[in-house]
């Protein structure tokens, strides 16, 4: 296998990134682009780990309020929502003969296995791709914040945060500021003070506490986990 910089990595997605141009739910399109960009990785003998969210079918905050419900069914609504991502993205892996494994934080045999550290951190091993699903399995913890913990548990070498059309973080919103800039590495710090909103700051927090860098870059361009893992510059470094 070729040398790699990074051994183990935790990847995060965003459920937006599986919608494709659609309005709502799973666009096979994006789904695929996903599993072939983690197979350019897992080919080299880089250990991959996924955390993938749940906005493009359930948002916890957001449609809870406009149903009447409380945050925290809103948030266990938003975790099942993981749930079938997680199982989508595991067929279009297993399609493309890449071996993986999906855990859940909410019990549910029939479906996945359950969450268990040690044997998340064998299978990565055997060189299988293990998908984390319904987040920390607790209300009012995002999957940012999942990704965090689920990176430190397994000792991953670093966090990737998948955007969908932003190359990295600005020091504004580049959506609606043309003169943004992007900043190319920056400290956990800067994410904290300058509340900056490109994850949740105990997400942050807890990769600083443990010593995990964070790389935000646009999935959307093609080979960037390859150029990652090769040890090129690539959107930005927070560490």
């Amino acid at each position: 296998m070729a040398e790699t910089k990074y051994k183990r990595v935790l990847l995060k997605v965003s459920g937006e990134a599986l919608m494709g141009k659609q309005q709502f739910g799973i666009d096979y399109d994006p789904v695929e682009m996903i599993a072939n960009e983690v197979k350019s990785i897992y080919d080299k003998g880089v250990e991959v780990a996924i955390v993938v969210g749940g906005g493009n079918i359930f948002r916890g905050m957001k449609n809870s309020a406009k149903l009447g419900m409380d945050q925290a069914s809103g948030d266990y609504v938003g975790m099942l929502a993981t749930v079938m991502n997680a199982v989508v993205l595991q067929c279009a892996l297993k399609k493309i003969d890449v071996e993986c494994r999906v855990q859940t934080a909410i019990a549910m045999n029939q479906i996945a296995e359950p969450y268990v550290r040690h044997r998340a951190i064998r299978h990565l091993e055997k060189g299988r791709v293990v998908i984390f699903a319904a987040g920390t399995g607790n209300p009012f913890f995002t999957t940012d914040t999942a990704s965090a913990l689920r990176a430190s548990e397994i000792d991953a070498g670093v966090m990737l945060m998948a955007k969908n059309g932003v190359d990295g973080v600005y020091d504004d919103d580049p959506k609606t500021n043309p003169n943004a800039k992007k900043i190319d590495k920056m400290s956990y710090d800067d994410i904290i003070k300058k509340d900056l909103k490109v994850m949740d700051t105990s997400a942050c927090a807890l990769c600083k506490q443990n010593k995990i860098p964070i790389i935000v870059f646009d999935f959307n361009a093609k080979g960037s986990l390859t150029r990652i893992m090769d040890g090129e510059a690539v959107g930005t470094y927070v560490g």
